[in-house]
């Protein structure tokens, strides 16, 4: 893929989250990544959706140098970068702070699975990350953020559960490429809108019962999913 058909299909990826209500002025980011050329296309720094273009989308290289692009890339690059060298099955990487996943991060609290909507997307909860230390925050805070996000998931499939909440800050989600980045964030958002209002109803209420769960999340993913069409 060449650098302009990858700023395309950022730029295309940033602007959908626009499109859905997910971000507003210039909150949030997506990257996607060349493996074969080992570099990320990353929304610049600060810049607000009304004014972006495809070609201000910044290229940088795995060891966060800015390869092609006249601006600074998004301030969470090394957030991005650090996913994409641990989870070697990821292409794009969406950030927001949509409001109802951003809520469950500053109450410091995972999503728990309570119902078959959450579980068609994610096997179990929605994890929120541990806090960052003031040290972490003081040092090299961006990489740290993403340190907390792999430290998170040391003993799960990242692609078995493609979105997370950063404790006291917001969610981040990632995909095959930047276009489903942006999907598992809108899901995310919808999801934790419907945790949210049902444990405003029930605080108590269940998480789903596992073997539906697991049904849900297995009808759709592995070697014997059956929902949708054969390809």
């Amino acid at each position: 893929m060449s650098f302009t058909e990858l700023k395309r299909e950022v730029y295309e990826a940033n602007m959908e989250l626009q499109r859905r209500g997910l971000v507003i002025y210039t909150f949030g980011n997506v990257s996607q990544i060349d493996r074969d050329k080992g570099v990320i296309a990353i929304k610049p720094s600060g810049v607000s959706y009304d004014q972006m273009k495809a070609d201000d989308m910044v290229i940088v290289d795995l060891e966060n140098n800015i390869v092609e692009g006249s601006m600074r890339p998004s301030s969470d690059t090394k957030t991005h970068v650090h996913l994409y060298r641990h989870f070697d099955s990821i292409g794009g990487v969406t950030h927001t702070h949509s409001t109802y996943a951003t809520a469950w991060a500053q109450a410091k609290q995972s999503i728990p699975c309570l119902g078959t909507t959450h579980a068609d997307y994610v096997h179990g909860d929605i994890t929120c990350t541990r806090e960052l230390t003031d040290e972490q925050v003081n040092g090299d805070y961006e990489l740290e953020t993403g340190i907390q996000i792999t430290d998170a998931y040391q003993d799960r499939d990242p692609k078995a559960a493609p979105m997370v909440i950063v404790a006291g800050h917001a969610p981040f989600t990632w995909g095959k490429d930047a276009a489903q980045s942006v999907y598992h964030a809108a899901l995310l958002e919808e999801i934790a809108r419907m945790a949210y209002l049902t444990r405003t109803l029930d605080p108590h209420a269940a998480e789903l019962k596992k073997a539906v769960m697991d049904k849900h999340y297995l009808r759709k993913h592995g070697k014997n999913a059956y929902y949708g069409q054969s390809k």
